[in-house]
């Protein structure tokens, strides 16, 4: 219940802006101010209703409204609404704009329970970039002349599909089959591919608006295309809901909420009751439990995925500190139109040491971690940052052996093997300094900066297979798979080429034959057995207030907690209804708490 006079900071002199509840229009409001998370009543400024403003105002809006000596922006959450008795109520000071429909605001009120966050967040999400007051004319209707494929077809006959679509599939097909009943809501995970889909779209005359700076035209009409925040995005006439690459984890909100475009876009399509179709060439096992899987014919499906080479280092002497094998040398030295992309997750010159005296292991003497290389050779901890003298603290040695090089090393020497110049992909690249360079190296996050490539090179793809995260092996073959786009299909020039020491793994094997399921099927029972997600849900406790919270959830029955590791704690619950209900009810202390429900890389 809101309590206008119960405001511990307002201010006295602002009582005259206040007045005696009368007969009138009273709204509910949610204030964008840190740390409240509660509405408050407003009454409708009768100048508002003389001139017409009420007529603008309605659930959604965006308002700025007296809170204490301030004012501040909002949301009317609710209309009409029956104040407290005996409240002074004060008046809204100015419509700003339009915001998120009542349904969207149901929606944002589902995500912050679900995911234990504030509203006032996923509301702000929801909200246009700027104030609006009116949307632009509707888009004139499309008629699509040729039938969708079969396949496109099928995809939109169910409420809840999942697509294993092919890396080298084209996704336009779909969303022209959604167009001949209504607008479809397409989610990307980068904002590269959503220009890319949104151009694609616009050349074939079909209105399309590209969150979120065109919140006014999506709500207007016509397809909507964006990343992972456009899932609240408005879309007149919704007639499906696609997320594409739904295994991707940069769909998931990395502040709190920590909501996942794919939860809420298949929430969104339930209420709507419109399809939701989760497009993946590597489903994640979420989506496999919620939804009916749908497939390529099996050798389409194949030849779709890209030429795989593989580098088998088993016969090779383990105490070999170098990854540039010599098959790989003599791969790196041939020279193609389009360029070589070499990935190696490590950044910097060295990751582990060793001293070339009495190989001893270079370690932080405090925290008992090994020190690495920065690009000025100096020893650098990862715990703490201290620096310190590239200099052996057992023999006083300055030469070291280098057992395991970051990028900034490797490319000094695969330039020299190469013969050419090779470039480091960094988020700070430019493209003048790639312009005639067909060489590079970089971590995963270079996969995203090419179109095309001759050669993917996995310099240490065991790393990704041994990574201590129990999604590592379907985060490894989402890895082959949007390296499979860069280099295209069986029968092109490029090629897949992966350094490893375990050339029977599951995951080469899905990706050398084309088939996922041989690895989504294993990975299921092994997470079955563990009891880990999507066979239960998970959400960890981090911050300086974690450790009061933990107290304060205690034990319950049928709930595992795991921890403290690292000042942080892992809730494990059978589902999410359960963890959301659990965390719901668990007071919040003050201080810097953060709960990250599903997380991702554990």
């Amino acid at each position: 219940m809101s309590d206008q006079s119960q405001l511990p900071f307002q201010d006295a002199n602002h009582d005259s802006e206040s007045k005696e509840e009368t007969i009138g229009r009273v709204v509910r409001v949610l204030p964008d101010v840190g740390g409240v998370d509660r509405p408050f009543d407003y009454l409708v400024p009768s100048s508002w209703i003389a001139d017409g403003r009420d007529k603008s105002l309605q659930v959604g809006s965006r308002v700025r409204i007296p809170f204490g000596p301030r004012r501040v922006a909002g949301w009317v959450v609710e209309d009409y609404v029956d104040p407290p008795k005996e409240v002074k109520l004060r008046e809204l000071t100015k419509l700003s704009g339009m915001g998120p429909s009542s349904d969207m605001i149901q929606i944002a009120r589902w995500v912050s329970y679900r995911w234990a966050g504030k509203l006032s967040s996923v509301l702000k999400t929801a909200s246009p970039l700027r104030n609006i007051d009116r949307l632009p004319a509707s888009p004139s209707d499309v008629t699509i002349g040729a039938k969708p494929p079969n396949w496109a077809v099928e995809a939109l006959e169910k409420p809840k599909r999942v697509l294993r679509m092919p890396p080298n599939e084209d996704i336009l097909p779909l969303i022209k089959a959604t167009i001949r009943t209504g607008n479809a809501l397409v989610i990307v995970p980068s904002i590269e591919m959503a220009k890319s889909l949104t151009g694609d779209l616009k050349k074939i005359g079909i209105p399309v608006s590209l969150m979120p700076h065109q919140w006014a035209e999506a709500a207007a009409g016509g397809v909507v295309v964006g990343t992972r925040s456009a899932v609240f995005a408005p879309v007149r006439e919704l007639a499906a809901i696609l997320i594409f690459d739904e295994h991707d984890g940069t769909l998931q909100e990395e502040r709190m909420p920590t909501w996942h475009a794919r939860d809420v876009a298949i929430e969104r399509a339930r209420r709507a009751e419109v399809p939701c179709v989760l497009i993946s060439p590597t489903p994640s096992l979420e989506a496999l439990q919620w939804g009916l899987l749908q497939k390529f014919p099996k050798n389409h499906e194949s030849e779709s995925w890209a030429e795989v080479q593989i580098i088998d280092r088993r016969e090779e002497n383990p105490l070999r500190p170098g990854l540039l094998s010599d098959d790989l040398v003599q791969l790196i030295r041939v020279k193609d139109e389009d360029p070589t992309i070499c990935i190696l997750n490590r950044k910097g010159r060295s990751r582990l040491l060793a001293c070339s005296h009495c190989g001893e292991l270079v370690k932080c003497e405090d925290h008992q971690v090994p020190l690495i290389q920065d690009e000025d050779e100096m020893l650098l901890c990862t715990v703490d940052g201290a620096r310190q003298p590239s200099l052996c603290v057992r023999c006083g040695s300055t030469r070291f052996k280098n057992l395991r090089a970051g990028i900034s090393r490797l490319r000094e020497e695969i330039e020299a093997l190469a013969r050419q110049s090779t470039v480091e992909i960094t988020s700070d690249t430019k493209a003048a300094d790639v312009a005639g360079c067909k060489l590079f190296i970089g971590t995963e996050a270079a996969l995203h900066r090419f179109k095309k490539a001759s050669q993917v090179i996995f310099l240490d793809f065991d790393q990704e297979l041994l990574a201590r995260r129990f999604r590592a092996n379907e985060q490894a073959l989402s890895l082959l798979a949007q390296a499979s786009r860069l280099v295209g299909s069986k029968g092109s020039n490029g090629k897949i080429v992966i350094q490893t020491r375990q050339p029977d793994h599951e995951v080469l094997q899905a990706a050398v034959n084309g088939n996922p399921e041989l690895l989504s099927e294993s990975e299921k029972e092994r997470r079955k057995i563990l009891n880990l997600p999507p066979f239960s849900a998970q959400a960890q406790i981090s911050g300086a207030s974690a450790e009061i919270f933990m107290n304060s959830l205690g034990k319950p029955e049928g709930i595992k907690i795991m921890g403290p590791r690292d000042g942080s704690w892992l809730v494990q619950a059978p589902n999410s209804e359960d963890l959301a209900e659990l965390l719901h009810k668990t007071e919040r202390p003050s201080g810097r708490l953060r709960i990250q429900v599903d997380p991702q890389n554990i």
